[in-house]
């Protein structure tokens, strides 16, 4: 039987990742406040795909954390069935987004709905490959959370940055209802999706370059695995 092990290492295997993450969301703020280059620090609603943000970091290091979990004896059952179920999570994540949107319900009945909808397809690209699915919530927590306290005290302060504004049409409401909903409601719902979905993604695509499975009988307290279960 697989062992469990401790969760030590998994703290040890996003420390780095999380600091570089924790570091990008301050140095876009910074941009955003002192009004550099759109094209690098966006003020438009959404981040308009601006080169500097954290979503960039997310198919990066999907890809680090499948190479240490594959060299470590953790990689999938199956690289066709990692690779599956991550492309199924994000056919359902698209699907049923613009089906929301079709509907042509009030808007912040949309937020919700396609926000709500979004832990389905976690759950989808979560089953493909467990120990990877694993990591990519433990990171996406410590991404998230930080994007979440941030937008709570742009509101408050009204920087004039991407973090303070809702979608097009989004009605005027209290700092709390709008920080729920275009804050903590999605960046622990729908981009903790994104975070598992196309880490998950990515990571299982690179083992197509990589060696095969690796399996110890042991795993040592040294693994960078640790607080890895067996596939379930």
């Amino acid at each position: 039987m697989p062992e469990t092990v401790p969760t030590l290492s998994i703290r040890r295997l996003i420390v780095v990742p999380a600091i570089i993450t924790l570091a990008v969301t301050l140095l876009r703020l910074v941009g955003e406040l002192q009004h550099w280059s759109p094209r690098f620090f966006s003020r438009e609603a959404g981040g308009a795909g601006a080169i500097i943000g954290i979503v960039w970091l997310v198919p990066i290091f999907g890809i680090y954390f499948a190479t240490r979990l594959n060299q470590a004896g953790h990689g999938p059952t199956s690289r066709g069935r990692a690779i599956g179920f991550a492309l199924a999570a994000l056919v359902v994540e698209f699907v049923l987004i613009f089906a929301m949107f079709k509907l042509s319900m009030p808007i912040v009945a949309t937020i919700v709905l396609s926000n709500l909808v979004s832990f389905l397809s976690l759950w989808i690209g979560y089953r493909g490959w467990p120990e990877l699915g694993k990591v990519e919530v433990i990171y996406g927590l410590t991404a998230r959370i930080p994007v979440v306290i941030l937008m709570f005290v742009a509101m408050s302060a009204n920087w004039g940055t991407h973090y303070e504004l809702g979608p097009p049409g989004f009605p005027q409401m209290s700092l709390a209802s709008k920080w729920l909903l275009i804050g903590l409601l999605p960046q622990l719902s729908l981009w903790m999706a994104f975070t598992v979905v196309v880490g998950s993604l990515f990571g299982s695509l690179s083992l197509l370059f990589q060696k095969g499975r690796q399996v110890r009988e042991s795993v040592s307290d040294s693994s960078p695995a640790r607080g890895l279960g067996a596939h379930s």
